[in-house]
């Protein structure tokens, strides 16, 4: 068998998808709704690192890493060890009937290493959409108060409450309706394609004083429980917020008791150069919700916040049948110390810079990109069909993910209007990976170029 860790750039046996994967696409299609989106339509046999072999035996680097799900990277022996020792003992009690310890220590560990240095509480759930509506309900419940701003552009989940706070129209809310009241969007700062026409060294922060302005023209201060912010928008297109608008956005929340919420989902767990994000902000969030690369790709998500904030919920008020599932906490306990010992954070900036060197060189030689974006190794840039008019080029963005996959890298886009390439890839990749399927990106991206 292959050792997939060692490969060095992809090994296309044959055209995806093949036989094997055109054979379960057949029953996929019967069986599965096609609500249910693919962007590579093959399946994976098995996946080491930043490296997937698929049913047909090609060999394929992977740039998405599960939407930002394995920033540890597949397989790694020291958690399936720990998967293994979990799985044969127990699989499941519930932590409300009997508690377990992997439950209490990683509530524990993120208590001690998300921002503040305040007392703080841990609770856990199944996904990334349960932690932001535990968030708000916790945010409810101690505030007294009932509204919720949030921003045009977010994605928060695919519930109704995280659907009514998710700005990506199609494909998330599209026909869904009527959603949850109380949700108030203001535009937030994608100084590319500014929602007020400013430019960033002239803006004075428009967008962070529209929430002082609804307060007199869509909802009363005294009205809103919170605030929600990814402190790098993932779906809209890796779009990151002067830090100063942070800034200001806080100290408008503290002047109206209003709570801040970072959904580090995405961006937390070393993806940014930090073990989260809003590490870079200046000021430290009330309340933190997590998920995705919490457990090396096991379901788990988590609400972390100030003690005062979390203690309000009375017994019974918050948890859940499988929240916080012991074989993913002792999950979660093994990557955090990965992450820990191993320095992914350091990982992240290397990567990262060596993404963002050759994105500011595609750029230069290529018009169709008019952005380039991110912070440490999440990274993005946005194709456009003209910079001057900023005409998004969604079908030129399509066709660079489909040649990415013809030529053994998987890639995701993403963007309001679908015209964004960005790099989830995991962050134990190899310097020649990493390089080998930046060549392809280039060389995609020349295609479309011409």
């Amino acid at each position: 068998m292959i050792n997939l860790k060692e490969i060095k750039e992809p090994k296309m046996q044959i055209k995806i998808p093949g036989p094997k994967a055109e054979g379960l696409l057949k029953i996929r299609d019967e069986f599965v709704p096609r609500g249910v989106s693919i962007t590579v339509p093959t399946f994976i046999k098995r996946g080491e690192g930043a490296i997937v072999e698929d049913i047909d035996g090609n060999i394929l680097i992977d740039f998405a890493g599960g939407i930002g799900v394995l920033n540890i990277g597949y397989s790694h022996p020291e958690v399936i060890e720990v998967v293994r020792e979990q799985a044969g003992k127990f699989f499941h009690s519930s932590i409300n009937v009997v508690l377990y310890e992997s439950y209490i220590q990683l509530a524990k560990k993120l208590c001690e290493i998300t921002p503040g240095s305040f007392k703080k509480k841990t609770m856990f759930v199944n996904s990334g959409a349960e932690a932001v509506e535990n968030a708000i309900k916790i945010a409810r419940k101690y505030t007294k108060k009932t509204d919720i701003i949030c921003f045009e552009g977010a994605f928060h989940g695919r519930t109704l409450l995280t659907m009514s706070l998710t700005s990506k129209v199609k494909p998330y809310s599209f026909g869904f309706g009527p959603f949850a009241p109380g949700i108030h969007k203001i535009p937030f700062p994608y100084c590319y394609r500014c929602s007020y026409g400013l430019e960033r060294s002239s803006c004075n922060l428009r967008c962070a004083e529209r929430l002082n302005e609804i307060f007199s023209s869509v909802v009363s201060a005294e009205d809103v429980a919170a605030v929600i912010i990814e402190p790098i928008q993932g779906e809209s297109g890796f779009i990151v917020p002067p830090d100063e608008f942070v800034t200001k956005l806080s100290e408008i929340c503290k002047k109206n008791n209003i709570l801040l919420i970072a959904d580090e989902i995405q961006a937390g767990f070393c993806r940014t150069g930090k073990m989260f994000a809003s590490e870079y902000w200046g000021v430290i969030p009330d309340i933190i919700v997590t998920a995705k690369s919490i457990a090396g790709g096991l379901p788990l998500g988590s609400v972390t916040a100030r003690a005062e904030i979390i203690e309000a919920s009375h017994v019974g008020g918050i948890g859940g049948t499988f929240c916080g599932n012991p074989i993913a906490c002792a999950a979660g306990l093994k990557v955090i110390e990965i992450m820990e010992r191993d320095n992914f954070t350091e990982k992240a900036q290397k990567i990262g810079k060596i993404i963002r060197a050759r994105f500011n060189l595609m750029a230069e030689k290529y018009s169709i990109i008019g952005d380039v974006r991110g912070r440490g190794a999440m990274r993005a840039f946005e194709l456009v069909k003209d910079r001057k008019n900023k005409v998004p080029a969604k079908e030129e963005t399509k066709t660079v993910i489909k040649e990415a996959y013809k030529n053994g890298l998987i890639l995701l886009s993403a963007g309001l209007y679908g015209n964004v390439i960005r790099i989830l890839v995991p962050l134990v990749v190899t310097e020649e990976q990493l390089n080998a399927g930046l060549d392809i990106i280039e060389n995609a991206v020349e295609k479309v170029s011409l």
